[in-house]
């Protein structure tokens, strides 16, 4: 299948109204009301060949380093750490301090990550643990009305209510203080400057605005900056942000300690607690305890790789392992991805891995998570025997894995939305990081303090706390860790990575991975290919296929299967690096993002 979206003459166009910049078709995963397609355009100046690449649709390739993330000013400012000797942490520290101010709907300091880092000298690799927690006085009722029905989303989201102690600084000073080698304090210049002096507005931000723009107007601090002298931003304004220039600075000198104590951590708490209409519990001594958790890694055999994710209370790794555990009988490589009945196998493994993360997967911390049992190899192929058909299954049905303890759940009801973003770095030293961060949907919790918005993470968790009397293992516990779909993958042969990769979008992140594990593994395609390959998505039985992308020409076989098929805009944010011989990066032509190394 081919993936066009955006002509050259389109990417023409912006290059002659911008000079330096390049351009490529967006859309949002779930963006708020009135959010439509655009057209973004933003600079690649001191990235050589990036532009090529993009137009071309090739791989960017390189010998020693290679970074790619969301936005071209952040792949410029990591780049920068990368030539000058840096390790992979210390280049993400400077792309993720860039991207919450040149992306702030996705993340940034108010929200959380996970990251999961192979050590080139050692060979070992590992994860930290950067997730949002509930406050102490959270209960499991917290997103229920006064009758004890759950809240509707919004109601949830926008206020203080949802909000989670932030976890992303705290994984920035930890991964930095384990990897890196630069000057901590030195990090930030970048993003300071930009914040300082100001920034050009994309049409995705813009677009994104302009449509949430009645939540955005909610809340005074929100409102002043999205909206400058009462007017919206528009693509190619410049927007300044001295306030998150200042809290950067406090960090450069003092450390990520400084977020969660004084006034940076005293602001934060009160614009939660204070937050009109829709109160948090956040208190001084949350953000206090907070801490970033370093956790064995998750790996899933798959053909002759193996696929290492970010585990509880991630379902990210369990759940694309359980995918491909449940494929590996199956000769996708001769079917190739054109043929109907390779996405009706993807499609209904989807369903099955996704019923198993319903009822398992929650923070392994507060529950009994049976992760060897879900992905070992005799539960699979037991499972798998369901798909050994010409149709769509009738139901996917959560199975019953190994496990000492006695495992009674009912099946989860949580939503999970972007907005999001995802990092992929390989370093001269053989390290390589892949690290997917968010505020959960686009703007999060929509509150503003410190120059950065704040996370609606804790709308992750199920909004009931029981169903016909049987608890969810994902509901809200004080202190708990919301399940998450983020899935930074690192895939490996013979003890080296080939493959570092990750997506934005909410719960669709589980399939895009998937998917495009599959394009590079079975179907043989570069690593741009396979980013660029439209998406068909399945999770709970409806079939996502993407629009305006010859996937559609699949509809119609499907519907014969007996699946339920949805046409629709699909934003991934697929970064991904192939490590071989050379370098290879690609970027999802979807959003804004470059892949750039030497």
């Amino acid at each position: 299948m081919r993936y066009i979206r955006i002509s050259v003459g389109i990417v023409l166009t912006w290059i002659v109204a911008l000079t330096g910049v390049a351009a490529q078709q967006v859309t949002d995963d779930v963006v708020p009301e009135g959010a439509g397609k655009s057209t973004a355009a933003h600079g690649v100046e001191g990235l050589p060949g990036t532009l090529e690449a993009q137009i071309t649709k090739k791989p960017v390739k390189a010998d020693e380093w290679m970074v790619v993330a969301a936005n071209p000013l952040a792949v410029k400012a990591g780049a920068d750490v990368l030539r000058e000797g840096g390790t992979a942490a210390d280049a993400m520290v400077v792309v993720q301090a860039v991207l919450g101010l040149v992306e702030p709907q996705s993340s940034g300091l108010g929200g959380g990550a996970f990251l999961i880092w192979f050590d080139g000298h050692s060979g070992e690799m590992t994860t930290l643990d950067g997730r949002e927690t509930a406050p102490l006085a959270a209960t499991p009722t917290l997103f229920q009305d006064r009758a004890g029905d759950p809240l509707s989303f919004y109601d949830a989201a926008v206020g203080g209510r949802s909000v989670g102690v932030p976890g992303t600084p705290a994984l920035m000073q930890a991964a930095h203080d384990k990897w890196g080698s630069a000057d901590w304090s030195g990090l930030f210049g970048a993003a300071v400057d930009l914040a300082q002096n100001g920034f050009t507005v994309t049409p995705r931000l813009a677009d994104l605005v302009e449509g949430d723009e009645p939540r955005l107007r909610r809340f005074a601090q929100t409102r002043s900056y999205f909206f400058p002298d009462d007017q919206r931003i528009e693509a190619g304004d410049v927007l300044r942000n001295p306030a998150y220039a200042d809290t950067l600075r406090l960090m450069a000198e003092h450390g990520a300690k400084v977020f969660y104590n004084g006034d940076i951590a005293q602001d934060i708490v009160q614009t939660v607690q204070n937050a009109p209409g829709n109160p948090g519990r956040l208190n001084a001594v949350d953000m206090t305890i907070y801490g970033v958790k370093e956790r064995p890694a998750v790996c899933a055999p798959y053909r002759d790789y193996d696929i290492c994710g970010m585990g509880p209370p991630s379902s990210g790794a369990l759940t694309v392992g359980q995918i491909l555990g449940l494929l590996s009988g199956f000769d996708l490589s001769a079917m190739g991805p054109d043929n109907p009945h390779s996405w009706r196998l993807i499609g209904d493994a989807s369903r099955l891995a996704f019923a198993d993360r319903g009822r398992y997967m929650a923070d392994s911390d507060f529950v009994p998570v049976p992760v060897k049992g879900l992905l070992k190899s005799s539960y699979l192929s037991d499972r798998a025997e369901q798909l050994n058909r010409e149709t769509a299954l009738s139901e996917a049905l959560p199975g019953k894995p190994d496990y000492d303890h006695a495992l009674i759940w009912a099946d989860d009801d949580a939503v999970e939305l972007p907005s999001t973003t995802h990092i992929s770095i390989v370093d001269r030293y053989g390290n390589a990081l892949s690290m997917t961060s968010t505020i959960e949907n686009a703007f999060g919790s929509r509150l503003m303090t410190g120059g950065f918005l704040l996370n609606n993470e804790l709308t992750d968790f199920a909004f009931s706390s029981h169903i016909d009397g049987v608890p969810i293992a994902n509901r809200v516990e004080p202190g708990k860790r919301p399940r998450s779909s983020m899935a930074p993958t690192i895939v490996m042969r013979d003890g080296h990575p080939v493959l570092v990769i990750g997506s934005p979008g909410g719960s669709r992140i589980i399939g895009y991975v998937a998917k495009t594990i599959i394009a590079v593994l079975d179907w043989n395609m570069d690593v741009q290919e396979a980013v660029s390959l439209p998406h068909l998505i399945n999770r709970w039985g409806t079939y996502d296929v993407e629009a305006e992308t010859d996937a559609t020409q699949l509809k119609v076989p499907l519907e014969a299967m007996g699946f339920e098929v949805e046409v629709r805009d699909l934003t991934s944010g697929l970064h991904i690096i192939a490590i071989g011989d050379e370098l290879q990066g690609g970027a999802d032509p979807r959003r804004e993002g470059v892949a750039y190394g030497e």
